[in-house]
């Protein structure tokens, strides 16, 4: 299967530059995967579709401001670091750019946000595999503590700002409501959606809802480099599922009821437990590489809540396998849905629009 199979246009002008005034004053589009049928909704309207009894899973991960801006201790030269894991106390795996000046032994000054140096700086210790640089910083006891007056939310590429950081509601809307441990690059998109009032709603109506744990990374943003699907290796990322999550989804599993994942990183925790353990659902704390593409067989999600994707991402290509499990035609019936979603103008990637795929 080709990369470029999983191309479609765009118009510049529905890629979402901030998101709706309220958080569920998204739109909804609603496809129904056994027969195509699809539904314009708004996202208020998501209780009519979950059942009593429904499971809905939720990824708890936090975004850090994780994008540092800094200059070479030496030359003055400009730096952008993103912060990808803490390895060790203030050891970091990070993205330098430019990359090709971060050369092992280069010391990097961190600027504050009014761009002002600190005494806190990095020390490039070596350079991993793609992009990566490992970084240890000094000045400081626990870097992780000092990053709210240091860094900026890690918006994506294609969300412009003024002055390349984020706005003041970047701080807010690119988190969600129930964000709890801290950990992510990125955000989980599809969660960005939901307000308290909404999860009140679907909880009075008889939905559990519980939550994993995926710190998001370049497993999910790093773009696909090679032209075969399947030569695209993942990159590690990490996720916890807990006892009580374990317990709610192998109950609901053997009881006949329906697990509904938010996001692709929910999707991905999930799938990897449950390849892990024979099917089964057990609390584990670990790293996945898994990558999903059609035709993979799902053995425990049953619907998805996510946003529109990038072309050519291994976001498309999961929802793509999700749509027609076991099969191929998951990818046209995708690209016709989103090809429908820019004729009625839905808004795309990040701060865009929901879909409900079911």
């Amino acid at each position: 299967m080709r990369v470029e199979d999983f191309h479609y246009d765009l118009p510049p002008e529905l890629i979402a530059q901030r998101p709706a005034d309220r958080r569920d004053a998204s739109r909804l589009l609603v496809l129904h995967r056994q027969t195509g049928r699809r539904e314009h909704r708004r996202f208020t309207d998501l209780p009519e579709y979950i059942r009593p009894g429904d499971v809905l899973v939720l990824n708890d991960s936090r975004v850090i401001p994780a994008r540092l801006h800094g200059r070479n201790r030496r030359t003055g030269g400009a730096f952008e670091i993103l912060l990808l894991e803490e390895t060790q106390p203030n050891l970091w795996r990070a993205l330098l750019r430019p990359g090709k000046r971060a050369r092992r032994g280069t010391g990097i000054t961190v600027l504050d946000l009014q761009g002002q140096p600190t005494s806190i700086w990095a020390e490039v210790l070596d350079k991993g595999d793609g992009f990566e640089h490992t970084l240890r910083f000094h000045g400081t006891d626990q870097l992780l503590q000092d990053l709210d007056r240091l860094g900026h939310m890690p918006l994506p590429p294609y969300i412009q700002r003024a002055d390349g950081a984020e706005e003041v509601l970047d701080r807010d809307r690119y988190q969600t409501v129930y964000a709890r441990v801290p950990g992510s690059a990125a955000a989980p998109t599809a969660g960005l959606h939901f307000t308290p009032e909404l999860l009140d709603t679907l909880r009075s109506r008889g939905v559990q809802i519980t939550f994993v744990t995926l710190h998001v990374g370049l497993g999910t943003f790093a773009p696909v480099r090679v032209s075969r699907v399947e030569d695209h290796v993942m990159h590690e990322e990490r996720f916890e599922l807990s006892e009580e999550t374990a317990r709610i989804l192998q109950a609901a599993r053997d009881e006949g009821r329906r697990i509904l994942a938010v996001g692709t990183t929910t999707v991905r925790v999930l799938e990897t437990v449950a390849s892990w353990y024979d099917g089964r659902i057990q609390p584990v704390r670990g790293r996945t590489r898994l990558f999903i593409y059609p035709p993979y067989r799902f053995r425990v999600v049953q619907g998805l809540i996510t946003n529109f994707h990038l072309p050519g991402s291994t976001l498309l290509m999961l929802v793509s396998a999700f749509a027609a499990p076991g099969e191929t035609r998951g990818r046209e019936l995708i690209l016709e849905t989103y090809a429908e979603a820019v004729r009625e103008r839905y808004r795309f990637f990040s701060y865009g629009d929901a879909m409900l795929v079911l």
